[in-house]
Order: structure tokens, then C-alpha cells, then sequence
């Protein structure tokens, strides 16, 4: 599988920050197509993930039909903020889903994220940035919103949270390639701008916009960790960039004892 650059430089940022955690239990919300899954399963954690959308379910049963089969893994086809979580996670990851959220129900997803997380848990979340670059994809992706450094840092102190660690992401390269993906979104699923909000949220996490999320196999050999790691160190010298179009961020309870980083 060819991902695309951001994808790319997001996975790679995280597995940096991964390596400070002890490994243990996750749950994930949005797992689109289990990249992040993939990754946390790699470095030995074990966990469930969470979608709304069962054909997105049904290819994530398929990708980790071993893991689920060695009791590592579980897809669930229901809304995590009403679900049931028997056990308490170490980690939960959010990877482009607060911004589907209204503001009730991101409260709510707040919540229940501090409901489902043990002593020593934290969330990890990642939400596209700078409204200044609003545009057709978050119209077509369903988002209520972009984000700021200042509304990620008030949100947190909001729901009596503590922030650990912010930083942005993909800056300076998914602004440079921003016109032209805006291009391919617009051209391949305009269409969708008919569905509900819902529909659109369900649908974002599978796409197949060719140049855009889905590539020929060939470009493998320009799109992975190696070729992208000079980029992957530009990222990380403009992680404090208000231009990033991707927050990341870790937070724990302010119930939890601290953790810096």
C-alpha cells in the first residue's frame, strides 16, 4: 500500500513519540484503514478500534484477521462515545475525529475518553489545523471545524484535562501540495456534498481519490519513511508553525499524575 506523504509524516511522527510509552492496551476511534492500528500492533500493544461505518469494520477484520484470531485486536462497528469498554485503556488515539464532533458531542467524546482511560493512560489525538485553509475537503469529509493552537490548549483546560505535548504536523509540504489536493478532492467526490453530515463522516474514512489517497504501486519508491525522512526532519524543526494544516497532541486527566514531553 502507497500512503500519502502526510499520512506518511503523521505515522512517522507518532512512532517517535510512541517509543516514550510503555506498551499496553489501546483503543482507537476512526481507524480509517487501520494505518495507525497497524503501527501500534507492530510495536507490541494490543486493543480495539472503533468505526461507524461497517464496511470500514469489515476491512479492518480482514487486514488483521491474525491479530483478532490471537486475541491482539477487535474492530467494532459502533459509536465509541455510547459504547461499552469492560477494560481500561493505556492509550487512546483519535486520529481526524474531534473535528466530525459537534460541540456537544465532543464534550462528550472528552468524557468518555477520561472514563475509559487507566491511572497512567493518555489520548492521543490528531486534527487538522489553520482555519485560514477551510475548503472543499473538510466540506466534503463532514468537519464542524479546524483547529488552533489556542483552541486545542482552551478545549483541554475545558474538560479539566492536561496538555502534555502539541505540535504541528506536515508543515511545509501538505501546503504546498494543498491546491492541487483541494483539485482531486473537488473533481472525485463533490458529489458526496449532497449526503448528510453523517454520511460524510461515515464515508471519510475510506476514500479512493487517485494523487490524493490512493497511488500507483510504482510510486512506492518515492512515497515511504526513507525518501520522506529529510522532509520528516523539516517537520519536525516547524512543529510550532501556526500555518500546519495537522495538530497533534497528548493529554491526560487532570485527575492523572503528570507526564511531560
Amino acid at each position: 500500500m502507497v500512503l500519502p506523504p502526510g499520512t506518511l509524516l503523521q505515522l512517522m511522527y507518532l512512532r517517535g513519540r510512541l517509543r516514550r510509552l510503555p506498551r499496553g492496551r489501546f483503543i482507537e476511534v476512526g481507524p480509517g484503514n487501520g494505518d495507525v492500528a497497524r503501527l501500534l500492533l507492530d510495536h507490541g500493544w494490543s486493543g480495539r478500534s472503533y468505526d461507524l461505518d461497517p464496511v470500514t469494520v469489515d476491512a479492518l477484520r480482514d487486514r488483521f484477521a491474525r491479530e483478532i484470531s490471537d486475541h491482539r485486536f477487535a474492530a467494532v462497528n459502533e459509536d465509541y462515545v455510547r459504547a461499552r469498554c469492560h477494560d481500561k485503556a493505556d492509550l487512546i488515539v483519535s486520529c481526524m475525529v474531534m473535528e466530525h464532533l459537534p460541540d456537544d458531542a465532543q464534550a462528550a467524546f472528552m468524557k468518555k475518553a477520561s472514563e475509559d482511560l487507566n491511572e497512567n493512560g493518555i489520548m492521543i489525538a490528531l486534527v487538522p489545523a489553520s482555519p485560514a485553509h477551510w475548503g472543499i475537503e473538510d466540506e466534503i469529509a463532514g468537519h464542524c471545524r479546524r483547529y488552533t493552537r489556542e483552541g486545542i490548549t482552551a478545549l483541554i483546560a475545558q474538560h479539566n484535562w492536561r496538555l502534555l505535548h502539541l505540535a504541528g504536523l506536515t508543515f511545509p509540504v501538505s501546503n504546498l501540495l494543498l491546491p492541487m489536493s483541494n483539485f482531486l478532492v473537488n473533481r472525485a467526490e463533490r458529489s458526496r456534498l449532497d449526503l448528510s453530515p453523517l454520511e460524510r463522516t461515515k464515508l471519510s474514512g475510506r476514500r479512493e481519490v487517485a494523487f490524493k489517497t490512493r497511488f500507483p504501486g510504482v510510486l512506492k519508491i518515492f512515497l515511504n519513511e526513507y525518501t520522506l525522512f529529510p522532509v520528516h526532519l523539516l517537520q519536525r524543526l516547524c512543529t510550532r508553525s501556526k500555518s500546519a494544516l495537522v495538530l497533534y497532541f497528548e493529554a491526560r486527566p487532570c485527575s492523572r499524575a503528570p507526564r511531560g514531553g
